[in-house]
């Protein structure tokens, strides 16, 4: 659907909005070298889908913190509960930005999360009563660990490892979600293919647990 890209589709997430189903998606692009984001959107999560945007949103060279080609990887996006939406993206270094409420345009400048330890990729934000949670692939091989903030803007305050390594498979990349009242920590391990584990991923949930001060426990992959 991306006439301005080249190939290599990797991690994404489809958002829904005001009946619009919003898929944000990390693609080679064909004339900027590098990794770019993209936005599809769909009436349907079923697609079909179209390019929302006619260009990609973010490009590599819109992020110079990092010298690597893949730095704008693992787009996330997060709506608060006052309408307003973020992306979070990133390898090596964390870039979030303000989202107009049409869900392709950024509203302001693209801003910069320093302060977390060993931030590899693969951010996720998630609201929890009065409290809002950083996750992330942490070091290589990754583990997932997180952070906490009172306000989506920060400061995050690190608060260790929610996941460990999956001992069969180099990444791991999570999402958090909460259905029918439970909340469900979704991620990857290479149990199905363990010979080819690094590239070949197996889609894994468990069930998540708050501690009363609102820290998360320690996923244990079942």
């Amino acid at each position: 659907a991306f006439k301005w890209a080249k190939d290599d589709a990797w991690a994404s997430q489809v958002i829904e909005r005001n009946g619009k189903f919003y898929w944000y998606v990390a693609v080679s692009h064909a004339t900027i070298h590098g990794k770019a984001i993209g936005i599809a959107v769909a009436d349907n999560p079923k697609g079909p889908f179209k390019d929302a945007l006619g260009k990609a949103l973010i490009t590599n060279d819109m992020t110079t913190e990092t010298k690597i080609s893949w730095d704008d990887i693992d787009p996330t996006v997060f709506i608060d509960d006052d309408g307003q939406a973020y992306l979070f993206w990133g390898n090596n270094t964390l870039h979030y930005v303000k989202l107009k409420e049409n869900m392709i345009e950024m509203d302001g400048a693209i801003q910069t999360i320093s302060n977390l330890p060993n931030f590899t990729e693969a951010p996720w934000v998630h609201k929890y009563k009065d409290w809002y949670y950083l996750s992330y692939a942490y070091q290589f091989p990754e583990k997932i660990t997180y952070a906490m903030s009172k306000n989506i803007n920060g400061p995050w305050e690190y608060k260790g490892i929610l996941n460990e390594i999956a001992g069969n498979c180099n990444t791991n990349h999570q999402a958090i979600v909460t259905f029918k009242g439970k909340h469900y920590f979704v991620y990857h391990n290479g149990a199905i293919t363990p010979d080819h584990a690094s590239f070949h991923r197996s889609v894994c949930i468990d069930q998540l647990f708050y501690n009363k001060d609102g820290t998360m426990k320690r996923v244990i992959m079942t």
